[in-house]
């Protein structure tokens, strides 16, 4: 079992990635914001819970977070592994997801970080505002205040995972086969 994090501002590729990840070795796709959508949808009690925060205009805190991808990962016990997206944002989100996986038995091995510089992202996620119809990725401001939500979030991530040894950093510049080709050596695989 595989298990390791996608760490990447918005238009680096990990969605990308991850689906040629998955085609190709069955890894299970731990992304949080679908992990929110489909616990809301269903109507579970963690996504009542979840949803008594977003109501209140609140951030749904890391403990309901981690509880929500401990049922994920409970729900799937034999498999590739896990590619987490979304999640962890934050050293204390980090330091959680680690303490879970290491009680499952299950560690996480290692961190790719997919690198693009900004003009390159705005220029992918303008394109893809006019290919996926995401409104969030067709407004400049918002595609602005998404990067730096990112760097001002990741960044003491890069730095916890590279003293861990986990980190691969991976140029997420050039076709997207020469992009899966760099991740899957990171990975070892």
């Amino acid at each position: 079992m595989l298990n390791f994090v996608f760490l990447g501002p918005p238009g680096s590729g990990k969605g990308t990635q991850s689906a040629k990840l998955i085609e190709d070795f069955g890894f299970i796709h731990l992304s949080t914001g679908d992990i929110f959508r489909a616990e809301l949808k269903s109507g579970s009690a963690l996504g009542l819970e979840a949803k008594g925060y977003l109501d209140s205009g609140l951030l749904v805190p890391d403990d309901v977070v981690i509880r929500m991808i401990e049922q994920k990962l409970d729900a799937s016990p034999a498999n590739a592994g896990f590619i987490f997206d979304g999640f962890p944002r934050t050293q204390v989100q980090a330091e959680a997801l680690d303490n879970l996986l290491e009680l499952k038995g299950m560690p996480l091995q290692f961190v790719v970080l997919l690198e693009v510089p900004d003009s390159i992202l705005r220029e992918r996620l303008t394109e893809r505002a006019k290919t996926s119809g995401r409104s969030d990725d067709a407004n400049p401001e918002i595609i602005e205040k998404r990067i730096r939500v990112y760097q001002n979030e990741t960044f003491p991530l890069i730095d916890f995972y590279g003293n861990q040894g986990k980190l691969n950093r991976v140029a997420g510049v050039g076709h997207i086969d020469e992009i899966y080709a760099r991740i899957r050596l990171s990975l070892h695989i």
